[in-house]
């Protein structure tokens, strides 16, 4: 009960353990943890405590006992913890404490008429005990007794389906801690979601709970699912609900993950369906990355004892790997890029972002300037996104991209070698505020007809269609003759030929100005993806102004240009500081198409295939409307008809936020979702 009528009928159990390579030296690492499905066939009594009446059946943990007769689940309490502790923090100084991840899907259900209760938690706990009494209004969690204690060392998100008197309603998340009156709560009816449907209907949520422990911020997230098989679908942009939690000092050094329930005389059915868990935590073993199926008869301790002994191995393995790839860059050696770089001397600092640092270097007796970046530990994705670099980059060939010379892995750090470019990146001319001499006109149609080049070969030419996905000025870089480089593939993806995009799991990366308005909404990131930024650049290096700009009394650089050319003002556009020496004709190309490559309708932008043309100028560019057509969602035709119908009919103006003029409000459903109407586009 509670999942289907009728048990999978091939059901796996998959548990993952994975450690970040860019935490080895500092002894913080990160376990993947991911139930896909459960099976009481299964021996997952040695990784999971499974707290009486709670169970594993019928492909799920039951939270609560699973049962078609009400009177055998009245006054419950059941808990389910991932049987092994994870050490949150350095017990020596303790001032980093670990992140983690945790997303799940769960089916809350109602049997028959019944009025559903209580909740479902998913708990950071100091033990495996479940406390005595702790049935009703305790989820699970506290009792009594004990409920606002700071002994009870815990921090819980419930989802909460029955009003206490301190609730504020019978459907809300709230963040616990040490106590069932949650610090904070989000009510789910005004967002259209309810956790328990409708009678004996199944009700399938996805929940995302993400704690950062540098920043100390916890978020929620949760999206709706219609059927249990259907594939998880992407993380919403903006959490539920998000607070600021130190965990030191709340939960224990060595604390415990997993899910707690309960009933009272109203119940319901708390299952969880799937269950994935990353936590970055202390650990003394070298383990470098293990990835197991527990297949039938397997116990689930082989996992850790396996682990725990093969970790050399595996490091070994890895970087065999690398050294194996076809084509892979050269293997540096940490002290000569320390020499090189003066032992990273913050004076030869070139930039620094999300990922890390990137410095300056020389090779002296290679007589070779370099670029090396270096990831950050303190990056749950640091290893990741070396791997995109590294995966991707290695077997790209192009004059307009920054080449990658080799990668080194030592003392637990990342790093990836470029070649220098002397004339570092685009940003730095278009936005230099007058303090330096301004690109010519020249120079900057140059420079944009090697990115289209570079974007061609990226989407077109390569055996493997490659979306960038972080396209912008900061990562264009320009040589010792200002020729243009696409650099920092760290959020590249490459598409099978027969894919069309990218889902991005964790929502929508990228840069304010450069997203597409349509990835808000699917989460994913396709070549039109690329083909908006694009436009974002063009019009950038025309104008000297930034894509996020606020200009002329517009949130963004794109509608204000939009509104010079609605006025027949577009040339008014074009950088000041270039005075009148610039080519008319081909400023006005350009401006055009960064128009139409910022269009809201994807399917509305020009082609890749045909970038390159339109920027030399052999191809027309695409007719701009003189206003900005509405964004659509989901997307309609977009001729005159569809422009038409997306101006005229059912539009709603959203004020503007930090998403810019294409955000619509979060949790909108599909049957609420309305064409956006900027400030110019009336009806």
């Amino acid at each position: 009960m509670g999942l289907e009528a009728k048990p999978l009928s091939t059901p796996v159990v998959l548990l993952h353990l994975f450690s970040l390579l860019a935490a080895v030296s500092a002894k913080l690492k990160t376990s993947d943890i991911q139930f896909d499905y459960f099976n009481d066939t299964y021996d997952l009594g040695k990784a999971l405590q499974v707290d009486s009446p709670a169970v594993i059946n019928n492909g799920a943990l039951q939270v609560t006992l699973d049962s078609v007769n009400p009177a055998f689940f009245i006054n419950q309490a059941g808990r389910i913890l991932y049987k092994h502790p994870f050490t949150l923090w350095d017990g020596q100084n303790g001032t980093r404490v670990g992140s983690f991840n945790t997303s799940f899907l769960v089916n809350l259900y109602r049997v028959g008429n019944n009025t559903p209760g209580e909740g479902l938690a998913f708990v950071v706990a100091p033990d495996l005990n479940l406390p005595p009494n702790s049935f009703g209004q305790y989820l699970g969690l506290t009792n009594s007794t004990t409920d606002g204690e700071a002994a009870n060392r815990l921090v819980a998100v419930e989802l909460d389906t029955f009003k206490e008197y301190f609730d504020p309603d019978s459907n809300h998340v709230g963040l616990n801690i040490n106590s069932v009156r949650s610090k904070i709560t989000t009510s789910l009816t005004p967002l259209g979601f309810q956790l328990v449907g409708p009678a004996d209907t199944a009700n399938f949520f996805n929940v995302w709970v993400q704690y950062d422990g540098i920043l100390k911020v916890i978020n929620v997230y949760i999206a709706q699912q219609v059927q249990r098989t259907d594939p998880t679908p992407p993380r919403p942009a903006n959490p539920i609900l998000t607070s600021n939690l130190e965990l030191r000092g709340v939960v224990n050094q060595n604390s415990y993950f997993g899910f707690s329930a309960s009933t009272s005389n109203a119940t319901q059915l708390n299952c969880v369906l799937r269950w994935n868990l990353s936590v970055e935590h202390y650990y003394d073993n070298t383990l470098i990355g293990v990835k197991i199926g527990l297949a039938i008869g397997i116990p689930a301790v082989v996992l850790l004892t396996v682990a725990a002994g093969v970790g050399y191995f595996l490091r070994k393995r890895w970087l065999s790997r690398l050294k194996g790839l076809p084509g892979t860059p050269r293997e540096f050696q940490f002290k000569d890029l320390q020499k090189a770089t003066n032992k990273f001397d913050e004076k030869m600092k070139l930039g620094q972002g999300g990922f890390g640092v990137v410095y300056k270097g020389y090779l002296a007796n290679e007589n070779l300037e370099v670029a090396v970046k270096m990831f950050s530990r303190e990056s749950l994705k640091g290893q990741d996104d070396f791997l995109a670099d590294l995966t991707i980059i290695n077997r790209l060939r192009h004059r307009h991209l920054v080449r990658l010379l080799g990668w080194c892995h030592k003392h637990g750090k990342l790093l990836l070698v470029y070649e220098y470019m002397p004339n570092l990146s685009l940003d730095r001319h278009l936005f230099s505020n007058g303090n330096s001499k301004p690109l010519s006109w020249d120079l900057r149609l140059k420079i944009i007809s090697g990115v289209a080049s570079a974007l061609h070969y990226l989407h077109i030419e390569y055996d493997k269609r490659v979306v960038h996905r972080d396209l912008k000025a900061s990562n264009i870089m320009l040589d010792s003759e200002f020729n243009a480089r696409l650099g920092d593939f760290g959020l590249a993806q490459a598409l099978d030929n027969e894919k069309t995009s990218y889902a991005e799991a964790e929502g929508v990366l990228g840069t304010l100005g450069y997203i597409a308005p349509e990835c808000f909404h699917t989460g994913k990131a396709t070549q039109q993806f690329d083909v908006y930024a694009f436009g974002a650049v063009l019009l950038e290096v025309v104008c000297g102004e930034k894509a996020g700009s606020r200009i002329g009394g517009y949130q963004f650089l794109v509608d204000w240009v939009w509104a010079m050319h609605r006025e027949g003002k577009l040339l008014e556009a074009v950088d000041k500081r270039l005075g009148e020496d610039y080519v008319v004709q081909e400023a006005q190309r350009i401006l055009l198409l960064g128009l139409a490559c910022s269009h809201p309708i994807a399917s509305e932008r020009p082609r890749t295939q045909e970038i390159g043309q339109m920027v030399s100028g052999s191809v027309i560019v695409p007719e701009v409307p003189p206003f900005k057509p509405a964004f659509v969602w989901p997307s309609l035709p977009m001729g005159e008809e569809g422009i038409s119908m997306a101006t005229t009919t059912n539009t709603t103006s959203y004020p503007t936020s930090q998403y810019g003029s294409y955000w619509t409000p979060l949790a909108v459903g599909r049957d609420t979702q309305r064409p956006y109407s900027d400030s110019f586009n009336t009806v």
